[in-house]
């Protein structure tokens, strides 16, 4: 690999029998079309509400990790109702939220020390004091990676003042323009999330750049179902598993090999959780398109909301959590409420300024009804 540990040694990997068929299988899974998992997708809208569902769960875990101790409730209903943080950990799940929906902007363009920096400003606005976010920590301002139970030291990054070289080597080799030997995508992408994190570049915020950067790599080269998955989520579940991924490279000599194997397993993992929720969400739209077979007039949001109203007698439903949810403007989804309020679907209860809106209690009877 073109790029050195502390001691200018090269990381370096094994193609090992096991490594080459994760490529493979991740490949197969992640390189075809996510219509054929689920058809819903060849409609851009809903391929939106998904790709905002996977942005809010990477942001909530990615943070979670770092030790956001916010609920996944109580941040989700922060990010569908665009409300302000109000604590440094919902600032930090809310940052996270924002740098993910920039990297998804800024996919097809090249990685700079400009663009990791706007990054890292992005994920840490608010949590850091002022003059540390945005920059690259400096020679005065030692970092070391700490076991969170008893203190011992698990790794010395490299010296501050090695950073800005090392930051334009990781460019380099980000831009797939690092030397005339081949590097899967795949590795790459994982490559740059190990190599942020040994680096350790800025005084916080490493880790939930870490990660955002490997949706960056894998969206750039085209590794388009990347959007729709959750990593951190995957992680959160053994987070001793990845800290020893990366312990285990950094002490045996700067194989990568741990590393890549253990990211492969949490990548296939994550890709066959999302077949298994779009397989569901499938039947879900099934069973709901035979009850509103008589339906008339109704479109694919207003579709997506009754099937939650069938599954969540009492839910109550707001104009904007729909409107972040769906991807659509504030008169859309207004409109599309009004609808299923006009309908009988729905009852409208105003309070304060804002309109909440509730399943009535016989739905399910009046879609079969209708049906009969």
């Amino acid at each position: 690999m073109p790029l050195t540990d502390n001691t200018g040694h090269n990381f370096h990997f094994a193609r090992t029998d096991g490594l080459l068929l994760a490529l493979h299988q991740i490949d197969r899974d992640m390189g075809g079309r996510l219509e054929m998992a689920d058809p819903q997708l060849t409609n851009k809208e809903v391929r939106g509400r998904y790709i905002i569902r996977s942005l809010m769960e990477e942001a909530i875990t990615s943070s979670q990790l770092e030790g956001a101790s916010t609920t996944r409730r109580v941040a989700k209903d922060m990010l569908l109702h665009g409300r302000q943080p109000r604590t440094k950990d919902e600032r930090m799940i809310f940052n996270n939220f924002r740098a993910m929906e920039l990297l998804r902007r800024k996919a097809q363009e090249p990685l700079s020390i400009a663009l990791l920096l706007e990054l890292h400003e992005v994920i840490t606005e608010g949590t850091l004091e002022h003059g540390e976010v945005g920059r690259l920590r400096r020679p005065d301002e030692p970092v070391t990676v700490q076991d969170i139970s008893n203190g011992q030291v698990l790794h010395i990054p490299p010296d501050a003042r090695a950073l800005p070289s090392r930051i334009e080597a990781l460019c380099t080799f980000a831009n797939e323009n690092a030397g005339n030997a081949f590097v899967h995508p795949v590795v790459r992408a994982i490559g740059l999330h190990f190599i942020i994190a040994y680096d350790h570049p800025f005084v916080d915020g490493n880790g939930r750049t870490a990660r955002a950067l490997f949706y960056w790599s894998m969206i750039r080269q085209r590794y388009w179902i990347a959007e729709f998955l959750s990593i951190s989520r995957i992680i959160q579940e053994a987070p001793v598993q990845y800290s020893r991924a990366f312990l285990f490279t950094e002490t045996d000599g700067s194989d990568l090999t741990y590393f890549l194997l253990h990211q492969l397993e949490v990548i296939r993992r994550a890709t066959q959780d999302l077949y298994v929720y779009l397989d569901r969400k499938s039947k879900e739209v099934q069973e709901v398109e035979v009850l509103l077979r008589a339906v008339d007039n109704v479109n694919h949001r207003q579709r997506s909301l009754l099937a939650h109203a069938l599954r969540h007698p009492g839910a109550q439903y707001s104009i904007e959590p729909y409107r972040r949810e769906h991807g659509v403007v504030y008169q859309t989804a207004r409109q599309d409420l009004l609808d299923l309020e006009k309908a009988g679907y729905l009852r409208k209860k105003q309070v304060g300024r804002a309109f909440h809106f509730y399943a009535v209690p016989e739905l399910e009877r009046l879609l079969r009804e209708k049906n009969s």
